[in-house]
């Protein structure tokens, strides 16, 4: 059986097992909502679980920190005391780690820096030690495929490895890149890996003219581990008029998806850097539409 085969014929499982939280011993809704700890400006701060739980987060991605010329991130969490007291924090306030961000990447090239192995590896050891199952890894504009597709060969081989590893280890990369869903598509079945699927951005779709439902059916289920549920800064997901979300919704709910719906952006232009309101609002928003609350 090929690799991708495998992963199309056990996405389901997969999907199931990498959206428990790190504490929970009941069963979780279908759909939670998270916010980055780096967009509510707490990036590796132990106030992001409590901040995530005063505006009503069911999770935090955790950001590995900052790149920049180092060798690898500016990781607080290498230290083991530091995440203990992140994951006894996580437990307390009963806000789960839905997943850890290698945000470093917006701005620095998966596909050409020499340290890359060292740096996913550390994110590896990082998820191993916490008990989370997916990591964020965007592409960014140094390695946007779109704009760059001569990179296209460097970056498959990296993921190819850096999949083999964390498919090793029981993780997935979430990738996210500027392509649209069919050529998202095609690059995760050519990388051909269970370690390597989707971290689909609503924003890529609309920003980009495409219709949002359309991408995630074209994607599927099996390639989709998690969705950052954002657009661009502006106005709040609920007065959002190029997005349907009660149709992503039914979509995902006919395509038999769940998991981590992930809130970046969408904060309120002219009040942007109120982070309660504007997070508070986009949380309250999907946890109304998808659970219902």
């Amino acid at each position: 059986m090929l690799r991708r085969d495998f992963l199309k014929t056990t996405a389901a499982a997969a999907v199931a097992s990498v959206t428990q939280p790190t504490f929970a011993a009941t069963e979780p809704p279908r759909y939670r909502v998270a916010v980055c700890d780096w967009m509510i400006l707490k990036r590796q701060k132990l106030g992001a679980f409590g901040l995530a739980d005063e505006i009503g987060a069911d999770g935090v991605e955790v950001d590995m920190g900052g790149l920049g010329q180092r060798e690898t991130f500016d990781s607080a969490l290498a230290d083991a005391a530091t995440r203990e007291k992140f994951l006894e924090e996580s437990a307390s306030r009963g806000v789960a780690i839905s997943s850890i961000a290698m945000s470093g990447f917006y701005a620095q090239s998966f596909a050409e820096r020499p340290t890359v192995p060292r740096m996913v590896g550390d994110c590896l050891e990082t998820m191993k030690a916490m008990g989370v199952r997916v990591a964020f890894l965007p592409l960014g504009v140094q390695s946007d495929l779109v704009k760059h597709p001569e990179l296209r060969p460097a970056v498959v081989e990296r993921l190819k490895r850096c999949g083999e590893r964390a498919a090793d280890a029981g993780f997935i990369l979430g990738v996210e890149t500027a392509y649209d869903a069919s050529r998202e598509a095609e690059l995760i079945d050519e990388v051909d890996s269970p370690g390597v699927r989707s971290y689909f951005n609503f924003a890529n779709a609309l920003q980009n003219g495409r219709d949002l439902v359309t991408e995630l059916q074209t994607l599927g289920a099996g390639r989709i581990c998690q969705i950052h549920a954002t657009d661009e800064d502006g106005v709040w997901l609920e007065s959002n008029t190029r997005l349907d979300m009660a149709a992503v919704k039914a979509a995902l709910d006919a395509m038999g998806w769940s998991g981590w719906l992930v809130v970046e952006r969408s904060r309120d232009a002219s009040d942007a850097r109120n982070v309660r309101r504007n997070f508070g609002a986009n949380v309250a928003y999907l946890k109304r539409v998808f659970q219902g609350a």
